[in-house]
C-alpha cells in the first residue's frame, strides 16, 4: 500500500482520514443531520467525526495520536452497521507500530482506557440487556477489547510497564463484567438475553483472541494466560459459565449473528439509526418497526425483503431473516402482496414456494417458545452445566 504524508508530517500507510470519514458518511448519515446525542465526553467520538467533517483542513495537520482518535472514533461510529470501516488491523497494530508510535503512545493508551467508557448506544442495535441494573452489552465490547490488547502489547514492547498494567486492569475489568452479566441473567432466568449475550460474548472474546494471536504472544504470557479463550477453555481465574455461553453460542445462535452482507444492498436501511440490525434470531420487533416505518417507501421495503431472501438463501439454517420478514409484512395491509408490484413476479414465486416463506408461518410467541424449550434442555458438552 502506498503511503501518503500529511502536511503535518506524519506519514500514513493506511487510508486517508478525509476518505475515512466519507466512508462514515457512507455508512451513517444521520450522524451528519443532527440525528444522534452528540452531548458529553462519552459521545465526544461522533461530535468528532462531525467537527472534522466540517473542517475537512485540518486533517492535513493532525499527528499519529489524532489519527488515532478519528479511526477510534470512526470504527465506533460504524461497528453496528452494515458497512463498518475498514481500520480493524491499523487500531489494533498497525498503528501501534508506527514509527511515531514512541511519541504518542501513552496519549493513545490514555485514549484506548477512555474508549471503554464510550456511549455506543446509538450507533448500534446489537445488545443484551441486564434489566434489573441498566446494563447493556454489545459487540462494540469486542471492538474495545481488540484495540485493548494491542495497546496492551505495543506498552510491553515500549518498556510502558506502569500503562499496560493500566490498560491489563481494564480488559481484566470487562471480562469481569461480560461473566458477571451471564451470571445475573441465569440467576433471573432471563433466557432471551442470556441468549443474547451468549452471541455478543462469543464475538467479543472472539475478537481478543484474534488480536492476542496477530500480535503472537507468548504462550508462557500469564496475561495471555489469564485472558485467552475464555469462551472456549475453562479458566481458573472465571466462572465456568463463559465456556457454557460459548456452547451456547455454538448451538443456538453463531450460524445467526454474522457479517449481514445481503443487508448491504438496501441502501434505505443506512438513512436512520432505528434500522440497525439486532442480535439474531430474535428479528421479530426490528422487522415490525420496519414494516410500519412511513418513511421507508414499499419499494424501501421490497427491496428490504429481497435482502432478507438473499441473506435467508446464503444461510438457511438460521431464523432471524424470517422473523423479521414475518415481522415485516405482519404490519402491511395486504402482507406480501403490498408488496408484489415492486418485486420481480419470479422472486415473488420462489419467495412463496420455499421453505422461508412456509417458516415464517410460525409465530413470535410460538417460535420463541420453541427456541426456548430447547435451550432449557442444552447439557453442555464437556460441562455439567444446564441454563
Amino acid at each position: 500500500m502506498a503511503k501518503k504524508q500529511l502536511q503535518s508530517g506524519l506519514i500514513l500507510s493506511g487510508i486517508a482520514p478525509n476518505i475515512l470519514l466519507k466512508n462514515v458518511e457512507n455508512t451513517v448519515p444521520f450522524l451528519f443531520k443532527g440525528a444522534l446525542n452528540t452531548t458529553g465526553s462519552e459521545r465526544a467520538f461522533l461530535a468528532k467525526l462531525i467537527f472534522y467533517k466540517k473542517n475537512l483542513n485540518l486533517l492535513k495537520n493532525i499527528d499519529l495520536a489524532e489519527y488515532f482518535h478519528i479511526c477510534l472514533s470512526a470504527h465506533w461510529a460504524t461497528a453496528g452497521t452494515f458497512v463498518p470501516t475498514d481500520v480493524d488491523n491499523q487500531i489494533r497494530e498497525g498503528l501501534w507500530k508506527h514509527g511515531e508510535i514512541g511519541k504518542h503512545i501513552e496519549k493513545m493508551a490514555k485514549l484506548t482506557i477512555a474508549a471503554w467508557s464510550w456511549d455506543y448506544s446509538q450507533v448500534t442495535n446489537r445488545k443484551s440487556y441486564n434489566l434489573s441494573n441498566g446494563q447493556v452489552m454489545s459487540t462494540h465490547e469486542g471492538t474495545w477489547l481488540s484495540v485493548a490488547i494491542g495497546a496492551y502489547c505495543a506498552l510491553i514492547k515500549n518498556k510502558k510497564t506502569e500503562l499496560a498494567h493500566a490498560v491489563a486492569e481494564t480488559i481484566i475489568a470487562e471480562a469481569q463484567k461480560e461473566e458477571k452479566l451471564l451470571i445475573e441473567l441465569r440467576e433471573k432466568r432471563d433466557h432471551v438475553n442470556f441468549l443474547r449475550s451468549s452471541a455478543l460474548m462469543a464475538h467479543n472474546f472472539g475478537d481478543l483472541d484474534r488480536v492476542i494471536d496477530q500480535w503472537q504472544m507468548s504462550e508462557d504470557d500469564p496475561f495471555r494466560k489469564r485472558i485467552y479463550k475464555l469462551g472456549h477453555q475453562l479458566n481458573p481465574a472465571h466462572s465456568p459459565i463463559l465456556v457454557f455461553a460459548g456452547h451456547v453460542n455454538k448451538q443456538f445462535l453463531s450460524v445467526e449473528n454474522h457479517r449481514h452482507m445481503s443487508l448491504r444492498q438496501p441502501k434505505c436501511l443506512r438513512s436512520s439509526e432505528k434500522y440497525l440490525v439486532p442480535v439474531g434470531p430474535f428479528m421479530d420487533d426490528w422487522g415490525e418497526s420496519l414494516g410500519g416505518e412511513t418513511n421507508l417507501s414499499n419499494a424501501d421495503k421490497a427491496e428490504i425483503i429481497s435482502a432478507f431472501f438473499e441473506g435467508y438463501k446464503r444461510q438457511d439454517q438460521a431464523f432471524g431473516y424470517i422473523r423479521a420478514f414475518r415481522g415485516l409484512i405482519s404490519q402491511l395491509p395486504e402482507g406480501l402482496t403490498t408488496l408484489e408490484s415492486q418485486m420481480p413476479f419470479d422472486l415473488v414465486l420462489e419467495i412463496k414456494n420455499s421453505p422461508f416463506y412456509k417458516s415464517a408461518q410460525i409465530s413470535k410467541s410460538e417460535f420463541e417458545q420453541n427456541l426456548a424449550d430447547r435451550f432449557y434442555q442444552f447439557k453442555s458438552p464437556l460441562l455439567d452445566f444446564q441454563f
